[in-house]
């Protein structure tokens, strides 16, 4: 379904050069990121308290890698998830006529698409937490596939400089960030396994035509290119993510939303919450950070947005911050941690937006 081969060939030989760095600096950057990412450990679980005392959670590398190695480490990871759901598309497509001459002009057609979506964003992922995350020679990973932490040097150095902030603090700013994704699954075991089963579950009910995604890929990659005019694409609005077909895959997808947006809104909290104390300068940089978050690069990437889903990610830091805020308001920080009990805890899609009635049914029910 994928030349994946072809699709990391091509993001890398698409992919923008970052800002300029010499060598020398280049190796204190990485250095000082490596060390931003041991430090925001202690911090984030002093804040957080997600970590009991005496409980030492799976170690994961840090990696801190350049565009084309965030390609490459994307690309495994999407090899590993979807690989139920293309073979499932592969099965279908056996039967067909022409089906292995399609299969084989279809994986080439869609490997250079995707290597091109991939090239965009290469070049806007500050960071991330990986959690399904297959160890390579080039790319290691924890030993029982706990996941990794990307930190992306030239997109890190980019954004200070666009934003004009203070180095040393934005970068132990993002660290932070990341970080706390880092502490949420190692600190709660059953995440890990609750999210791939949620995301499988989504996958094994999926009855998408090859050609249908085919075709949604391409009208992304066509958008990246600019060789379709704006106005051009269908008024639904929907985005790679949003191809559901049935009821059962909408419940999946509003827990899955609703568990991204917890984490993403949880990160910005901490964050923010640790930073004061460490990052003298948080404040300038939130608030030229947001800004940016906000008006994004242009018509084009706004468009990009939208399509990719990334709109919808920008929404699930908004609304997860407010939620994880009034819950600690109400509760406190232990009050809040109940969240991480079990997937019962974890709050609904609905309970999101009224942080108030995940209190009520986590905390008043337990406590009655």
């Amino acid at each position: 379904m994928v030349d994946w081969n072809l699709a990391v060939a091509t993001a890398t030989r698409l992919v923008r050069p970052g800002p300029e760095v010499g060598r020398d600096e280049a190796r204190e950057i990485v250095a000082e990121l490596r060390g931003h990412a041991m430090a925001s450990e202690d911090h984030v679980r002093a804040y957080t308290r997600m970590v009991p005392d005496g409980h030492d959670p799976v170690d994961t590398p840090v990696l801190v890698v350049d565009r084309p190695g965030w390609v490459k480490a994307n690309v495994a990871g999407f090899r590993e998830l979807l690989g139920p759901l293309f073979a499932k598309m592969r099965e279908r497509r056996s039967g067909s006529a022409g089906g292995a001459v399609l299969g084989a002009v279809g994986g080439k057609v869609t490997g250079v698409e995707l290597g091109m979506l991939l090239s965009f964003m290469s070049s806007r992922v500050l960071g991330q937490y990986e959690t399904f995350a297959p160890a390579s020679r080039d790319l290691p990973a924890a030993a029982d596939g706990a996941g990794r932490l990307l930190l992306v040097a030239p997109n890190i150095v980019h954004v200070e400089r666009e934003l004009d902030v203070e180095p040393h603090d934005f970068r132990l700013w993002v660290a932070l960030h990341e970080e706390t994704h880092r502490t949420q699954f190692t600190g709660v075991p059953w995440l890990r396994d609750h999210l791939q089963g949620e995301i499988q579950s989504f996958l094994e009910e999926t009855d998408v035509d090859p050609m249908t995604l085919l075709e949604r890929l391409r009208e992304a990659a066509q958008s990246l290119a600019g060789g379709r005019p704006e106005g051009e694409r269908d008024d639904d609005g929907h985005s790679i993510v949003e191809l559901v077909q049935t009821p059962g895959q909408r419940e999946v997808l509003s827990r899955l939303t609703a568990v991204m947006s917890l984490l993403e809104g949880h990160a910005d909290y901490v964050m923010d919450g640790v930073g004061p104390q460490v990052v003298p300068t948080v404040a300038e940089i939130r608030e030229k950070f947001q800004q940016r978050r906000a008006r994004g690069a242009g018509r084009l990437d706004m468009a990009l947005r939208k399509l990719l889903g990334l709109d919808a990610k920008l929404r699930q830091y908004r609304d997860g911050e407010r939620f994880v805020r009034a819950v600690v308001e109400e509760v406190g920080m232990d009050g809040f941690n109940r969240v991480w009990t079990s997937p019962n805890t974890l709050p609904t899609k609905a309970e999101i937006a009224k942080p108030a009635d995940w209190v009520a049914r986590v905390h008043r029910k337990a406590d009655t």
